[in-house]
């Protein structure tokens, strides 16, 4: 790895890393992440993110080196099954305790109300999983949707 040299981002898989000026660090033109470079151990981490990514350059892609405390993440899946279970179980136990009339016109909504609550928490909990982990299909279709809206406003 050499600091003026040109690299695929590891992050988005779309952009290419360039080096900054004056710095030792790369920055991606599409993703615009920064990265600092140890050059000793051929490795980028992302400087201005919130989670310690790291990546080692093997001569021709990126290998992720997960530093990731286990705890932290297993806490984490807990906290997203939670955040998508709860809610959709105490709708569900409110019409269970309260059932609608039978025959009548919205006998049928408390079933699409638990569904809907249902599919929208684990709509928020694989949005919240795609924020912490970068996943690079999320990350390039983030920043696809914010350069369509910048150039329609």
């Amino acid at each position: 790895m050499d600091l003026q040299d040109h690299y695929r981002c590891p992050v988005c898989q779309y952009g290419t890393l360039s080096e900054l000026a004056l710095m030792d660090a790369f920055a991606c033109d599409f993703c615009r992440h920064i990265f600092t470079v140890n050059l000793e151990q051929q490795t980028v981490q992302i400087a201005d993110g919130m989670q310690p990514m790291v990546w080692r350059w093997d001569g021709r892609n990126w290998r992720s080196l997960l530093s990731r405390d286990q705890s932290v993440t297993v806490f984490i899946w807990l906290l997203g099954v939670g955040v998508a279970i709860a809610p959709p179980l105490l709708v569900w136990l409110s019409t269970y305790t309260f059932p609608p009339l039978p025959g009548s016109r919205w006998a049928w909504f408390p079933t699409v109300w638990v569904s809907c609550t249902l599919v929208l928490h684990w709509l928020l909990v694989g949005w919240l999983v795609a924020e912490h982990y970068q996943f690079p299909l999320y990350v390039r279709s983030k920043l696809r949707l914010s350069r369509a809206f910048q150039r329609q406003g």
